[in-house]
């Protein structure tokens, strides 16, 4: 028997990329319409920033560990910080193919030309002149550098800025690009059939003569900064960790620069002046095609609107049970109810809460709270249920990145109504995606719980696919009750029978079900483990997936993100197969089945397996109790594994290989598939 070592494991930065690759294969795919395959060109570029900004950011952080501890942690930031900007570097290219190869010809197929300043008429010279002259010379803040003298140049994060050089070569310039004022694109106003579109860009680019009157300018170059993300708070905690995170937002905007992307035509003399002024190694330069912050694509315009460019849209299904009911309370208390996302509206969570909020039996709302839309009819109604003289507790998660923000500032509006808001503890989130409604039915209370695996968040909600579960079962609405008092800091632990609760015993439940498929599979039973999640990252769950699949444990999973995992590994890993799906929404759920002998078990809640979901975080995994749901998230998860158009193999050879359509197999797209399954189902 095979034992698992070092590279039986692969690194998470790495196969992430492996991750962001098939987002790119998704911009190249022709399936999708040709808007679509931008947006995934805008998906890629974002995806990437924030890679550098917390990725790479922590593996230069490690870098400032002592050599020798290093070592024995088996950490070795240099060498996988190369290995990822060389990775990059051919994602880049192929980025730029895409788009000059497929996505520019298609546009001008259709009627939409991106032209550049060297290919200005003359009435678009005129044009862009004008425009330059009123609606953007005013934002500009442009710096000019005397090299001779000491500067001091700071690039605000992923701002997009020219860097000009001159005839007098110890002078330079850098001038920001004022996205944020005038948008990205500027619609270049022409006569016929043709539609020409400008980047702002090339607007400032052709008229930069007239910011530098007195200079001859040599070279243009577009340049942009990423930093750290990370908000590094002392690990003494005094006052409230949501004031401190809160004051150390501006930490973002000015962290430790982690990498430059540049034009790959600046001149190498250049490259060293920059590099210089901004204190940055080689390691963190990043090459470059002519424009940054592809991301901006999520807003491109359609001068034409041609439908046949975006994708038809999908009419939100309605649910056979909640569409036709007012009350809620009185179907859930029946039977469990089931929803998915975006296939089937938000506004049922929404409805309910509402409902929650007027109704005069309601005495208590418990929720947690991970990344909070800026308006939404949810928040709306907690604020009308304070009002109404109920008792709300919301436990705001103050570390979502990139959403604490907005997570404090609605915290405080649910504090001045009258809330009990509880923030994140200093070294775990809440991540749980968790609702408790406390109800006065005749003499006894009754609860009504909401268990997800995406957030409460109606914006997210119509681009991740998630699941949700309404209950009333007494045992696991009790178990609710006493993880909102852990919360509180009424209990210390929940004492659960049913729920798993990270960091409580999601991990040991887990394991126990593995090792009880290990067993079935030594005694000759049929042995199975089918599982969904986003990622895969714990080495100690990785080693008894590993030992399952030498028992013949038959492992079968859907990863959509990356995974430290290796299938097909003989001896080690042959019984286990990985596909991902990457297509038009965020898959996001996360679903657990296991054979059990026969008898069948399935889960699912917020948590994947990595250790920050199984130690270090507040997670709910709900078992799936009723047999219809169950059923009908088993058919899900059986359409997805079925996939044979958007699904990718996740193999040794991370090729992201696509699955192929066997002989007289029909054409099975899961997301689609799963409408017309849910749309059939919940008929009315």
């Amino acid at each position: 028997m095979q034992q698992p070592n070092e590279d039986h494991f692969r690194h998470r930065d790495l196969n992430w990329l492996s991750f962001n690759e098939r987002v790119l294969q998704e911009a190249a795919d022709k399936i999708n319409p040709l808007y679509e395959r931008m947006k995934f060109l805008a998906i890629f570029s974002s995806n990437l920033d924030e890679y550098f900004r917390v990725r790479v950011s922590q593996l230069r952080q490690i870098k400032r560990v002592k050599k020798s501890i290093r070592k024995k942690l088996a950490l070795r930031p240099s060498k996988i910080t190369k290995q990822i900007i060389e990775e990059v570097k051919n994602q880049q290219e192929r980025f730029g193919e895409i788009y000059q190869d497929e996505i520019l010809p298609e546009l001008a197929q259709n009627n939409i030309n991106i032209i550049d300043a060297e290919h200005y008429s003359e009435h678009h010279k005129d044009f862009v002149g004008s425009f330059f002259q009123n609606k953007v010379k005013e934002h500009l803040k442009p710096i000019y550098l005397d090299l001779n003298k000491e500067n001091e140049l700071f690039l605000k994060n992923s701002v997009l800025y020219f860097l000009i050089t001159f005839e007098r070569e110890d002078h330079l310039a850098v001038v920001n690009i004022p996205v944020g004022e005038c948008g990205r694109f500027v619609m270049v106003k022409d006569k016929g059939e043709k539609h020409h579109i400008a980047y702002l860009d090339e607007v400032i680019r052709h008229e930069a003569h007239t910011i530098f009157p007195k200079e001859k300018i040599t070279g243009i170059y577009e340049i942009k900064l990423s930093r750290d993300a990370e908000l590094y708070i002392d690990d003494i905690y005094e006052g409230v960790l949501a004031e401190k995170i809160y004051e150390s937002l501006k930490q973002r905007t000015d962290g430790q620069p982690t990498r430059l992307l540049y034009d790959a035509s600046m001149p190498k003399a250049t490259q060293k002046k920059i590099r210089k002024l901004l204190k940055l190694g080689k390691i963190d330069m990043m090459p470059g095609g002519k424009y940054h912050n592809f991301k901006d694509f999520f807003s491109f315009p359609d001068p034409t609107n041609n439908k046949k460019l975006h994708y038809t849209e999908l009419t939100p299904l309605k649910h056979r049970t909640l569409e036709q009911s007012d009350h809620y309370f009185d179907e859930i208390s029946k039977k469990d109810i089931s929803l998915h996302f975006p296939y089937m509206s938000f506004d049922y969570v929404e409805k309910f809460m509402e409902q929650a909020a007027k109704d005069e039996k309601v005495t208590e709302i418990k929720i947690s709270l991970y990344r909070v839309a800026d308006e939404s009819k949810l928040t709306s109604s907690l604020l009308e249920a304070l009002d109404n003289g109920k008792r709300v507790t919301v436990f705001v998660e103050a570390k979502a990145r990139f959403d604490e923000k907005n997570n404090i500032i609605w915290g405080r509006k649910f504090e001045e109504k009258g809330a009990n808001v509880i923030y994140s503890y200093p070294k775990v989130k809440v991540h749980s995606k968790i609702m408790l409604i406390c109800r006065e039915e005749g003499d006894k209370k009754t609860r009504y719980a909401y268990i997800g695996t995406g957030n409460f968040n109606s914006e997210t909600a119509r681009i991740y696919c998630d699941h949700a579960i309404f209950t009333a079962n007494k045992y696991i609405t009790k178990e609710m009750e006493r993880l909102f008092k852990v919360l509180e800091g009424e209990l210390i632990i929940p004492r659960e029978k049913n729920l798993l609760i990270s960091p409580f015993s999601t991990r040991q439940e887990f394991m126990k079900l593995i090792f009880n498929e290990i067993e079935h599979a030594r005694e000759g039973k049929k042995a199975r483990i089918t599982a969904k999640m986003n990622s895969l990252e714990d080495q100690e769950m990785i080693e008894l997936l590993y030992k399952a699949s030498q028992a013949g444990v038959e492992i079968r999973m859907l990863i959509r993100g990356f995974t430290c995992l290796i299938p097909g590994i003989k001896g080690l890993s042959e019984n286990i197969y990985i596909t991902s799906v990457v297509d038009r929404f965020l898959e996001h759920g996360r679903i657990y089945l296991f054979e059990n002998g026969g008898d069948e078990l399935m889960f699912y809640g917020s948590a994947d397996w990595m250790s920050r979901n199984l130690d270090r975080r507040i997670e709910v995994i709900s078992p799936v109790l009723d047999e219809d749901i169950k059923q009908e998230f088993k058919d899900i998860l059986q359409i997805q594994l079925n996939d044979n158009v958007k699904a990718r193999i996740q193999d040794a050879s991370e090729s992201n290989t696509y699955v192929q359509q066997k002989k007289g197999e029909k054409k099975i797209r899961s997301q689609y598939a799963i409408y017309e399954y849910l749309k059939e189902k919940h008929s009315l």
